[in-house]
């Protein structure tokens, strides 16, 4: 009968491993707990950084592909003070602002001295007693310009928090445009007039109310909207009455003959961005008004039309809903 002796060497390698093993665990404090607490709130989500892939493999349009676990909060992702990787505010940037890019934050002590910053029919905001400004009113427009001699926004990300307060009744409101009540995020067009209709173009990134999300073209105003795409549920908690980060981006890809549109959220405010839309417009969304109707603009532009162009105003809008705002931000950013 043999013996096999193993070296101590190798006692001493087993035990360095569990030793490393527990110094590991106790210097992640409270992971189990922070993992408990905040739980699964987004289904089938990507988030921020991960490679995704979109729709077929022919380009058409779709969703993010369904993920595994949830994992909702990063303790330390609202740390850094680095410019190259958060914003003025301390928010993640998702991609890199492009070199001599455009970035436009909103003065939180007062949002309409920038001079490029408008709400359209000078709605009435109130500063609440954190610092963010409250908005009541059915259809409100909160509008970041192009300034004076320069190019019109076109490959953004566009960020912002938003606290909903409370819906504005929309029963025999006259003044309701839509029975949506939710958030917009939206670029790539300017003024919304009958008088100008051509130039009412916009991809629209929506949070509704009930958590759910997806895009919307506009190819011009208000007869070339497109079905929505991308919609799917992804909060499930209430948004009402907690702070909620929404994140638009929109960049040409394929030599400038396709644009790719995502969204995130940060579901707890602690800066943790998850993807919740992943779109790419190459000419398969078509605008769904009849074609007498879609034409009567005379746009000069098809009814499957890819919105590759800029656009001189970016807008933070919601519809039917009382909401506190802070932090907004766009940014010219780099595409991939």
């Amino acid at each position: 009968m043999h013996t096999k002796i193993i070296p101590s060497t190798m006692n001493w390698n087993h035990m360095y491993f569990h030793i490393l093993v527990l110094i590991l665990i106790f210097q992640i404090p409270g992971t189990i707990e922070s993992l408990a607490r905040n739980g699964q709130d987004f289904p089938n989500h990507k988030s921020a950084g991960a490679s995704s892939g979109t729709g077929d493999s022919n380009g058409l349009p779709g969703t993010p592909s369904p993920a595994v676990d949830t994992v909702l909060s990063s303790p330390s992702s609202s740390s850094s003070s680095d410019p190259a990787t958060n914003d003025i505010f301390g928010i993640k940037k998702l991609y890199p602002t492009m070199s001599g890019g455009r970035e436009w934050f909103i003065n939180m002590n007062d949002p309409r001295s920038d001079g490029i910053f408008f709400i359209t029919s000078d709605q009435n905001i109130t500063q609440q007693s954190d610092g963010s400004w409250r908005i009541n009113n059915t259809n409100v427009r909160l509008n970041v310009d192009t300034p004076p001699n320069t190019q019109p926004w076109k490959n953004v990300e566009i960020t912002g928090y938003a606290r909903i307060v409370d819906k504005v009744p929309i029963d025999g409101n006259t003044e309701a445009a839509t029975d949506d009540f939710d958030l917009n995020w939206l670029a790539r067009g300017g003024r919304h007039s009958t008088d100008t209709p051509c130039e009412g173009s916009a991809l629209t990134a929506i949070l509704d109310i009930n958590g759910i999300v997806g895009w919307k073209k506009e190819i011009w105003f208000p007869g070339g909207y497109t079905d929505e795409l991308g919609k799917e549920d992804k909060v499930i908690d209430s948004l009402l009455n907690r702070w909620v980060g929404f994140k638009a981006i929109m960049y040409n890809t394929n030599n400038n003959t396709a644009v790719k549109m995502e969204s995130y959220i940060d579901n707890r405010d602690t800066n943790y961005w998850v993807q919740v839309t992943d779109v790419l417009d190459n000419g398969n969304w078509y605008a769904k008004a009849p074609d007498s109707e879609f034409n009567s603009a005379d746009c000069g532009r098809p009814k499957n039309y890819v919105m590759t162009n800029g656009g001189s105003i970016v807008t933070f809008r919601s519809d039917n809903i009382v909401w506190d705002f802070k932090d907004l931000s766009v940014r010219e950013i780099q595409p991939p």
